[in-house]
């Protein structure tokens, strides 16, 4: 299995996707089924974001909980029909509430990899041991499912490994490391992004480019040590900022075995967000793409619009509680962000938080799933 010239395969335990290339995960709404499908399909790694996953759902405002852990089932399911033998799985917040139940139930569902940030990730080596004890039968091993934390730092990632070295004696299967030009939410303080000069309306011209990259090789270094120590092989997986074949290069000059990109494939027809969102990017200047508070409690990056000139003037009040968030007050939060993502989703753009990559911007045209794949492998 060969992938286009220069790229290798990218293996994560028994898994080998033909391009090394992982489908960053986007909620609510926007990665499900028919986005991740199509990705494992062309031979990346497709991912689903668990965020709300079920606000399609007819019950979802009477019981969001429960709506969300039956989508995990059926989004999986459509989206092994679209690639039977594609890698996929899920992208499961820290932050969100009831944190332990989504990976477990994401591991019953028979997820390939479950990939965890928006906080640390200390003890889902524990719940998707539970959830695979709780499987059991002979097809245990064949099933298992590889984990990876989201870090973006050498100290993140050294606490990661640390805590699950000391508490469950293990070590991640893979590592992504999400860096200052992502989309969503970041795992870095504003002081953080500015110091890097990430955090201006700018960022092509002011990152600080050498400094990160500093940054990523001391990550790899530090995530090799501890493969050395459980004899196994821990590829480490880049983000932020993935935009084209010269920015996969770039990684893999670093160290990296892959990439994570998001951004690059929400104009694309598969993508399961509603196509105003999608002409949301494609519209987008640079300078409208800014730094925001997240209710969740760290910066986030997403496109200025109404909204989030609505929100400057003060909060927005909160009408229903989703309870999504595990550290939330709806009477002291800015605004709801299930609401306002739900409303990006399903095209209500003037009324939506439109989460984005720095690189936004630069996307120009709808495109096919397997063209921005070619695309960011040089094929």
């Amino acid at each position: 299995m060969e992938a286009a010239i220069g790229l290798k395969p990218l293996k994560i335990g028994n898994l080998v996707a033909k391009h090394p290339v992982i489908q960053g995960g986007m909620g609510v709404g926007v990665s499900l089924s028919s986005l991740a499908g199509a990705v494992a399909k062309a031979g990346g790694i497709g991912i689903i974001s668990t965020a709300q996953i079920g606000f399609k759902d007819q019950d979802f405002g009477k019981n969001p909980m429960a709506a969300n852990l039956r989508a995990i089932h059926s989004e999986l399911k459509k989206a092994r029909e679209k690639a039977p033998q594609g890698i996929l799985g899920f992208n499961i917040m820290v932050a969100t509430k009831e944190y332990a139940s989504y990976v477990k139930e994401a591991v019953k569902a028979g997820a390939d990899v479950i990939i965890s940030g928006a906080g640390l990730p200390i003890d889902m080596p524990k719940f998707v041991a539970e959830a695979e004890n709780e499987n059991g039968g002979s097809e245990k091993k064949e099933r298992r499912t590889m984990i990876a934390p989201i870090v973006s730092s050498v100290k993140s990632a050294l606490v990661i490994c640390r805590m699950w070295d000391r508490k469950y004696h293990t070590a991640p299967d893979f590592v992504v490391v999400e860096g200052p030009c992502a989309g969503g939410h970041l795992g870095f303080s504003r002081e953080q992004l500015t110091e890097l000069g990430a955090d201006t309306d700018h960022v092509a011209e002011t990152f600080d480019e050498p400094a990160y990259d500093k940054e990523v090789r001391g990550i790899i270094e530090t995530v090799k040590s501890f493969a050395e120590k459980y004899k196994k092989h821990i590829p480490v997986i880049t983000a932020g900022g993935i935009f084209d074949h010269k920015d996969v290069l770039h990684q893999f000059e670093l160290g990296a075995e892959g990439v994570q990109a998001a951004t690059r494939f929400v104009t694309t027809e598969e993508c399961d967000a509603d196509i105003a969102y999608k002409e949301a990017y494609i519209n987008a200047k640079e300078e409208d793409i800014v730094i925001v508070k997240s209710p969740v409690g760290m910066p986030g990056r997403a496109i200025k619009n109404k909204f989030l000139e609505r929100v400057a003037q003060g909060p927005v009040k909160v009408e229903r509680c989703f309870r999504c968030l595990e550290h939330c007050n709806p009477a002291e939060t800015p605004y709801c962000i299930t609401k306002a993502l739900i409303n990006a989703a399903e095209g209500k753009i003037d009324e939506a938080l439109l989460f984005c990559g720095s690189n936004a911007y630069r996307c120009e045209k709808i495109e096919t799933v397997p063209e921005v794949m070619a695309a960011l492998c040089g094929e």
